[in-house]
């Protein structure tokens, strides 16, 4: 679907996070005088008046923030506009349902929504098309060179490194997608290659692809999928719209789920981008020692691996861009050292939202003696390969916390003759303090919950600030993504 076919339609967007105010500004800058109904929550509603929607200006004149559920109208220009040609925006703050979505042709809806749960199925049933902003920018550049990157983990590392490295070969790189910049945000603008990065919500949205990037495959997101073979469909999707496909030879069952891809590549076995004796190797020759990798951990060396095959695959020289992966700037909220407090480190590992991140964050710890906080909103998945791994590598404790706290707790007590304390923690505060009194000077307490953040926070990166605020340091100096956008 093209932007110029919402023209004349009735269109709502679903949705005020990043990708719905993105959607919204495009429309704005596209179509001035459109009038846009939007469906939000209360708390949304309430950001809409001061929320400048195309980069500049205060939210226009209009009535008072709603302070109950129904239908308000604010207008949707922050500038002056000619007479006539002002928009309004409708806010509709009641729950959508079939027939409030049926009163529009087209939804622009945002990525957390799941169209496999009402009332999605039944407004599509009645004839209402739904779309987003990753599909409409797909739709808007299909010329464009485009590396889609997903995965259950390591997807933003890669992407990032992937742009990272290619800027360093002098080539002008957007980095946007669900790393934090939608790609609605970029509408318009010229790059040499886009470097996108893609949630299991999007994979479907995207495409063409010159490159596809799977790092690896795990159990996640089934409150929104619904199963998991669902969600791993819904991943492979990538697959379908990438000319060469790149994944990790590691997991056996991604690889027999892609064989029949006509190009696929395979990084992590020694045929291609490799780790071995303490270096990245491409094939037999040695290019970068891993003691120059700013991000810790083998799973971090793989990330690295996959964006260099990435290159490869794109036609970039990867081996040339290989030396500047040392001047790469980690990401925060993964495996983030936040400093030294009464001679213990702190870790803020938030975006680990699966119990299979949360060993690797151990694993990265190496010998040091560890409190770890896990837990948080409870999406269902199995948390027996993370109770199987601290049985046989114990941390010194684990703080279990969050909605699904005394789940893991239960599970954790089962182990025969344990290695480890286990301790129990309503919330985020609580926890911290018990890890701090379990921790020995030159040991770490590390914030890796292994679950979404839902239950106390509105993300993973509110969580990972009051993570370093409860520590002692300073939460604003922890939440920039470095290298977003066109450079």
């Amino acid at each position: 679907m093209r932007m110029a076919e919402l023209e004349q339609a009735r269109v709502a967007v679903w949705g005020f996070g990043r990708e719905g105010r993105a959607a919204l500004a495009a429309l704005r800058r596209r179509f001035a005088g459109k009038s846009i109904s939007l469906f939000c929550s209360e708390s949304e509603a309430r950001q809409i008046s001061p929320l400048p929607l195309d980069g500049g200006g205060d939210g226009g004149e209009g009535e008072k923030h709603p302070s109950h559920s129904g239908i308000h109208k604010l207008p949707l220009s922050p500038t002056p506009l000619p007479q006539g040609e002002r928009g309004l925006i409708e806010i509709i703050t009641t729950p959508p349902n079939a027939v409030s979505l049926g009163k529009f042709d087209i939804i622009i809806k945002s990525p957390g929504i799941s169209p496999y749960k009402s009332p999605v199925p039944e407004a599509l049933a009645a004839g209402v098309k739904f779309t987003s902003g990753t599909a409409l920018w797909f739709a808007e550049n299909p010329g464009a060179r485009v590396i889609g990157v997903t995965g259950t983990k390591g997807k933003s590392t890669t992407s990032a490194l992937i742009a990272h490295l290619a800027r360093s070969l002098g080539v002008r790189t957007a980095l946007a997608g669900n790393i934090g910049m939608p790609l609605l945000d970029l509408d318009g603008q010229r790059a040499d290659l886009w470097v996108v990065e893609l949630s299991s919500f999007q994979t479907g949205e995207a495409g063409p692809l010159e490159v596809g990037v799977i790092t690896n495959l795990y159990e996640e997101h089934l409150d929104w999928h619904g199963t998991r073979e669902r969600y791993v469909a819904d991943k492979l999707k990538l697959a379908d719209a990438a000319r060469t496909l790149i994944v990790n030879a590691a997991q056996p069952d991604l690889i027999e789920r892609t064989k029949s891809h006509p190009q696929r590549v395979s990084f992590g076995d020694a045929t291609g981008w490799h780790v071995r004796d303490g270096a990245i190797r491409r094939n037999d020759v040695t290019v970068l020692p891993l003691a120059r990798l700013p991000v810790p951990g083998d799973h971090n060396a793989m990330n690295a691996c996959a964006a260099l095959a990435a290159l490869d695959a794109a036609g970039l020289d990867a081996v040339a861009s290989a030396p500047y992966v040392r001047n790469f700037t980690p990401l925060p909220h993964r495996l983030q050292s936040l400093g030294l407090r009464d001679g213990i480190e702190y870790i803020n590992d938030s975006i680990a939202t699966t119990p299979y991140a949360t060993v690797e964050a151990l694993h990265s710890i190496g010998q040091r003696p560890v409190a770890v906080i896990v837990g948080g909103f409870d999406r269902g998945v199995d948390w027996s390969p993370f109770v199987e791994h601290v049985a046989r590598h114990a941390p010194l404790a684990i703080i279990a916390s969050g909605a699904n706290g005394p789940h893991i707790a239960q599970a954790l007590r089962a182990v025969a003759a344990p290695r480890f304390a286990v301790q129990s923690a309503a919330t985020l505060a609580e926890a911290v303090a018990v890890a701090r009194a379990h921790t020995p000077a030159g040991g770490v307490v590390l914030l890796s919950p292994g679950a979404p953040s839902f239950d106390q926070f509105h993300d993973y990166a509110e969580r990972g600030r009051e993570f370093a605020r409860l520590a002692g340091f300073d939460p604003a100096a922890i939440a920039h993504i470095e290298g977003l956008g066109i450079r």
